[in-house]
């Protein structure tokens, strides 16, 4: 049959639907995920077309999948961040969802609190079981989409639920009708789609999907979960890994748009960022992030990093406000007591801080030599020394400018005197067996003594 595509408007040929593959034996893909051994990357040469949007998101998922990684957060606290994520979004949305749990008294009140507010954006959306009462739950709170979990892996279907594959098929179409009679928007979790058997099972039950949609009427959001993050975004890579290769395939075999496409991802093999990228490029509108990438072993794709990623692909923040990462992070850090990893990307103490002699005297001449951009005007965050015995004295004397806020014709330079006797100080200490770097409270206390008191 020949139609013509809503995505490529040209007229392309589809002669083949795709039929679910009821395996006696769980397809585990053992070429691939030996187990033993280190996951292999499959090339097949296959390309598939970069098909970008016409608009991309961002979704929240810190107050579920990052309430399972560490202590949860009280509700007050659960409704300062969602402040501060709606403040970063921006008015246009671009922080469309947060999703929240709803199963004990503390996530309801937060739920609550958070509606109370009246925000557009984010939406607050939940992830609920399976279960009719837990449909009805949602429904009375007033929330209007949900996650549901269908897992896709036979290592899910097989080893997990202990279902065949068309059980499995037959058990989440009564759970998605389910969410259909409560009058609620199903958000599909495709769980384990990186091991999945794309043409014999995820294909033909999103085919199902779409069927039901259009005859409830009812939109079905599909997210792509990444759950070990086995993901991979080079072009030419075999499914189950490649994620081009999944949107391209939902779209094109399933008629997925894009607004109903989101990527959910996780960082085992550092490829987090990379492959939420990957997935807006190739045709999915959301990509499911967290705060600080808090969540499950090595944590979701960093919501911070998508704000930043985003404006490298739009070339604009279009009405989002970095400034409160930044917040978000000192947040974290003080109210939260998370320790943030000093070399975090956008975050972290050390993020935009140098500790070379050589280079101090570079942002002592130009920040941007060594700094990635303005971060004092995109993340309140100017570029930072830390001083040791090899910061030189370009790097006291920048350190002295950006602690005290020196600017003109008061800025110091490596031959005022106090720089020299700070660095005399200084060497001296690393000479007497000190191997840290010097903190900010030590630094005020040695100028001070040597500036009787003017720099304090």
């Amino acid at each position: 049959m020949i139609t013509k595509s809503p995505y490529s408007n040209l007229l392309e040929q589809s002669q083949y639907k795709y039929s679910l593959q009821d395996v006696a034996e769980p397809n585990l893909y053992r070429d691939i995920y030996p187990y033993d051994e280190i996951p292999k990357i499959a090339f097949n040469h296959r390309r598939v077309p970069l098909n970008m949007p016409a608009e991309i998101w961002i979704t929240d998922t810190t107050f579920r999948d990052g309430q399972q990684s560490r202590a949860p957060y009280t509700s007050e606290e659960i409704l300062d961040l969602y402040k501060m994520l709606a403040r970063l979004g921006g008015p246009n949305g671009i922080i469309r969802q947060s999703e929240f749990f709803v199963y004990s008294e503390k996530d309801r009140r937060a739920v609550e609190m958070c509606m109370d507010l009246g925000y557009k954006f984010p939406e607050i959306t939940t992830w609920i079981r399976a279960k009719k009462e837990d449909f009805a739950l949602v429904r009375d709170i007033g929330i209007k989409e949900t996650g549901i979990l269908v897992s896709c892996s036979d290592y899910h279907i097989f080893k997990k639920l202990g279902m065949s594959r068309s059980q499995a098929l037959e058990h989440y179409l009564k759970v998605v009708h389910s969410a259909f009679d409560a009058g609620i928007r199903p958000r599909c979790h495709l769980e384990d789609i990186t091991r999945a058997d794309f043409y014999g099972f995820v294909v033909p039950f999103v085919n199902e999907l779409t069927e039901l949609s259009r005859s409830a009427g009812i939109p079905v959001k599909i997210r792509m979960c990444d759950t070990m993050g086995y993901g991979v975004p080079f072009t030419g890579v075999a499914l189950p890994r490649s994620v081009p290769g999944i949107v391209y395939g939902l779209h094109h075999y399933s008629d997925v748009t894009s607004e109903m496409l989101e990527w959910h991802g996780h960082n085992d093999f550092y490829k987090a960022v990379a492959n939420a990228s990957s997935a807006w490029l190739y045709g999915a509108s959301a990509v499911n992030c967290s705060l600080l990438g808090i969540g499950e072993r090595t944590g979701n794709v960093p919501l911070e990093a998508m704000v930043i990623e985003y404006a490298s692909l739009r070339g604009s923040f279009d009405g989002m406000e970095p400034t409160v990462i930044t917040e978000i992070a000192e947040y974290y850090k003080n109210v939260l007591h998370y320790d943030i990893p000093p070399m975090t990307p956008y975050v972290g103490s050390s993020f935009n801080m140098t500790r070379a002699g050589i280079h101090a005297d570079g942002l002592m001449k130009d920040a941007e030599i060594y700094n990635i951009f303005d971060t004092e005007k995109i993340l309140a965050r100017p570029a930072e020394v830390s001083i040791s015995n090899t910061s030189g004295l370009a790097g006291i004397a920048y350190w002295m400018n950006t602690h005290y806020g020196l600017t003109g014709e008061r800025m110091l330079t490596k031959h005022d005197g106090i720089i020299q006797l700070m660095k005399k100080e200084i060497d001296h200490a690393y000479a007497d067996g000190r191997n840290t770097v010097m903190g900010d409270d030590e630094l005020v206390t040695i100028a001070s003594r040597l500036s009787n008191g003017y720099f304090s």
